[in-house]
């Protein structure tokens, strides 16, 4: 290989984006009732939602390899009722990475809305806004700097992605071969400049991630007055 395929670039951006705003359709409500409840069961609920933090990847991989193959009852559903196979293809990278970055969506959402006013949300109450109403014009626009960290946080995380992606799709040209693995790929060959040049770009990347994440809480602080 002599020149430098951005195939597998492209792919880890595409997986990442899609599932980064699935990820926020479905980690709002959570982490908004996680934010507000009182419920006995919320330790037992932050404990699920935060498993794929402290579970090696090989361990979660397998089971989601598991629970989605044809042999598994939701596999074969999908299979025999739709004609759709859930793993080594695109859509199992996407169910997986789902499950992977749950918590990196999750968790700074809800600690913004921890750090809300108690007071503005009882006014908004009040005032006759329901709690959609209330989440989406009252929390949200209060919540920016965590807001934008979970976003770019969870998109770098499901890009860097690396055990489970390569358990659950393999490394399929074009379909499943993700960055990471390309890189895992040309080490296993000892081709160590792409090697290098690939895990440059991802090193790159994840820095200046980070350092937007940081200026822009930065300055969102210093112009509110916080810092």
């Amino acid at each position: 290989m002599n020149e430098l395929d951005f195939g597998p670039f492209l792919l880890s951006f595409k997986l990442a984006a899609i599932t980064t705003f699935i990820l926020f359709l479905i980690a709002l409500p959570v982490s908004w009732w996680l934010s507000q409840t009182k419920c006995r069961c919320k330790p037992l609920v932050e404990a699920i939602v935060s498993l794929p933090i402290v579970l090696p990847p090989s361990v979660l991989g397998f089971y989601i390899l598991y629970a989605l193959s044809y042999n598994s009852p939701i596999g074969a559903f999908f299979d025999a009722t739709f004609g759709i196979k859930l793993v080594f293809n695109f859509t199992g990278l996407v169910i997986a990475s789902c499950f992977y970055s749950f918590p990196f969506m999750v968790q700074p959402l809800q600690s913004g809305f921890e750090s809300l006013n108690k007071n503005m949300l009882e006014a908004s109450y009040i005032a006759g806004k329901n709690k959609l109403q209330t989440l989406a014009f009252v929390a949200l626009p209060n919540i920016k700097p965590a807001l934008i960290t979970a976003l770019i946080i969870t998109f770098a995380h499901t890009v860097g992605e690396f055990g489970v992606v390569l358990m659950v799709g393999g490394s399929i040209e074009g379909e499943t071969k993700v960055a990471s693995v390309a890189i895992y790929e040309f080490v296993e060959i000892m081709d160590y400049t792409h090697a290098h040049i690939y895990s440059a770009i991802m090193l790159t990347l994840s820095f200046l991630v980070l350092l937007g994440v940081y200026i822009f809480n930065l300055r969102y602080n210093k112009r509110i007055g916080v810092a």
